[in-house]
This record gives structure tokens, sequence and C-alpha cells, in this order.
């Protein structure tokens, strides 16, 4: 019996590799003799750079500007020419001093920051892998990380942070980081909201953020300004409507409109660079069952997060699949529809949600176990 495992991490609890680690050694205690392969996964956002190290590539650490203007410590992931940035460990939510939001002020410099180390490392394609972020400045924090220049009314530089753009009243590409030009950006996505309106990066993530209903409409029309002077520069796409605009507050936009990126699904770029599809249709490494994960299962994981993914992969190559989570809301029937044949919840094991993210491995181990119990009849259940 042959297992693969490509979960994502259980946010707060575990990463990926370490869900995998306590999962195959449950399944060996369980069953000695199966054999595990474990291939590293994730959607783009948060544990996207984990994955790539897992998957061979090398751990770059720059010092950047966070969120709130405070310098932090940020990974990225090298192999070859090519880099995986995670925009989180730059730009996150999970930075913010004493998790104090500020939907106004927050920046996305430092992913900025992190795009230009990575062109100093001498990267010619970048993954940016969005999510999670504390910022709703449409990108402007990055594009001045990387040369563009933003002025008010008095010709100064404007700060950080998406209210500032209220007062945005020239912008001058013309330092654009030059290397940029033969730079491969794909923006690792499964947002298709636009940048503007009802559906666009202030309405509907703001309040994420800490915005209120005033913050979001200030946000908005701050936006919608920025939006009008950036495009009117040369090289510069319209991008607004453009699926994705709004992911990541806006840092989707201005990877489209000024990066030359194009939108890709997050969960689809990390399966080619960590080689999921190679595992799944090696004939003489084929998996008989797939395990895949994240902490919750629940609806919005059915609008294309990890496990959706993998399991879309699995079923194309004929090989079943079953998911592992913390705790999973889908009924037998949605789960089933999603291409599970079953579904282990760890609060089958700890109701208590904070004593189970807090020992999330011992209870993935005991999961392990329970796979491993039952893995012949999990097989043969496609």
């Amino acid at each position: 019996m042959r297992i693969l495992i490509a979960s994502d991490k259980f946010k707060g609890s575990a990463t990926g590799p370490e869900v995998a680690a306590a999962l195959a050694a449950g399944i060996s205690e369980a069953a000695p003799g199966t054999v595990i392969d474990a291939v590293p996964v994730a959607d783009g956002g948060e544990g996207t750079v984990d994955a790539a190290l897992a998957a061979g590539f090398e751990a770059v650490t720059a010092t950047v500007t966070g969120p709130t203007g405070q310098p932090v410590e940020a990974r990225f992931g090298v192999r070859g020419t090519q880099a995986i940035i995670e925009m989180a460990a730059a730009s996150g939510l999970d930075l913010l001093p004493g998790g104090v939001k500020d939907a106004l002020g927050a920046t996305s410099r430092g992913t900025g920051e992190l795009i230009r180390a990575a062109l100093d490392h001498g990267a010619v394609s970048i993954v940016l892998g969005i999510g999670g972020s504390a910022n709703t400045d449409g990108g402007a924090g990055m594009l001045q990380a990387l040369g563009v220049s933003l002025r008010d009314a008095d010709g100064d530089e404007l700060p950080g942070g998406g209210g500032a753009l209220a007062r945005i009243a020239a912008v001058d590409v013309s330092d654009l980081d030059p290397r940029l030009a033969d730079v491969e950006i794909v923006l690792a996505s499964d947002v298709d909201n636009p940048l503007l309106g009802e559906r666009g990066a202030a309405a509907v993530f703001g309040p994420q953020k800490g915005a209120s209903p005033d913050d979001v409409a200030a946000l908005d029309a701050a936006l919608a300004r920025y939006v009008a002077l950036l495009e009117q520069q040369p090289g510069i796409r319209p991008a607004a409507e453009l699926p994705g605009a709004g992911g990541a507050g806006g840092v989707g936009y201005a990877a489209l409109a000024a990066l030359g990126a194009r939108r890709e699904p997050g969960v689809e770029v990390v399966q080619r660079l960590t080689g999921l599809a190679d595992a799944l249709g090696a004939d003489d490494t084929r998996a008989d069952l797939v395990i895949t994960g994240e902490g919750s299962l629940d609806d919005q994981s059915l609008g294309g997060k990890t496990p959706l993914g993998v399991a879309a992969a699995a079923r194309e190559a004929g090989i079943p699949v079953i998911a592992v989570c913390g705790r999973s809301t889908l009924t037998p029937e949605a789960a089933a529809a999603a291409g599970f044949e079953r579904v282990y919840a760890l609060s089958e094991l700890e109701p208590d949600p904070a004593r189970s993210m807090a020992e999330a491995v011992r209870l993935l181990t005991e999961v392990g176990r329970r796979i491993g119990a039952e893995i012949g009849q999990l097989a043969a259940r496609a």
C-alpha cells in the first residue's frame, strides 16, 4: 500500500510538513510497511513558502517594512532563478503589532521590498502568493518600494496606507525598477474580485481588516482616485475591473496593472511548483490513496482551497482521496460531491477548539493511526 499525503497547513497549529509527518507517524504505527510519500501544497496564501521549501527551494530572509511601518524579518523561497514570495510574510494581518488592525494606514510596502530582494537575488520568475494581507492600499506601498512616486498636491511623497491615497495628486512611474521588464510574475490567487465597488477590495475585505462603513467608503473613493492617476501613466494597463484586482487589498491590481503579472489559481501554481501532478501520475510510484486537508473544511474550502485542488487532481488520476481537518462544517453529501471518500476531523477526538489547536500534532498522529487501521477499506472505496 502506498499513500501520498498532500496537506495544507492547519493555521495556528501545524505547518503542512508537520501535518504530513504526524499523519505518517500514526499510519506507520498502525499499518507497518505502508509506503508514505509527502508532497507539500498550499493555495498561494500563508504556507506557500513553507510548501516551496519542503519541495527543495532555498530560504532567503530579508528585513522589510511591516504593515504598520515597523521592520519585520520575512522569508521567501528561491530555486535557481525562480522565487516564491508570500505576501503575508511582509504585509500580513498576523504581523500587526498587538493584533491592532489599521485599515486606513496599513501598507503593502514590505511586499514590494520582498520583490526587490528577489530581483537582487537574480530572480527572473516570481510567484507572488497573496492572502492574509493587512492593507487596503491598492498595492501603492508595493509600487513605491519598487520605484513609483506617489505625491500629494504639495509635491510630498505619500505615506503608507490606503487612506493617504485620498490626497494623491501626481504619479510618476519613470523610476519603476527596470529589471521588472524582464521578469515573469505570476499572481497566485483564487480571489476574483475587482478593485472597486460593491465587490471590491474595500467593500468585501476591508471590514476584515478593521474598516468601518465610513472607512470602506473613504478607501473605495481613495482607490478610485489612485487608479485614475496611475492609469494615465505610460506602460500601465487598465486593470481595476480584472478578476483578482481586489485581492490582498488591491495588491492584485497593482501587480496586474504595473508589473505585468498574470493571475493563476494559487492551488494550481503551488501544485505545479511542488510536483503534485508528477507524483500522482508516476506509474512506478503511483499512490493507492491520497490524503489532503487544512485546518477548517467548510464552504469556503469549496471555492478552490487546497483540499479541493488536490481532490480534483487525484480524481483525474483515478486515485481515491480522503480529507483530514481540524473541524468540518461540510455535510456528508457536500464532502462526497467535493470528491472525498471520507473526512477525519480532529474535533471528533477533541471537541474543545483551543485544545484541539494546541494539541494538533498529537491528534493528527491519532488520526493517522485510525487511517492506518482502516487503510484497506479506504483504498477500496473509490
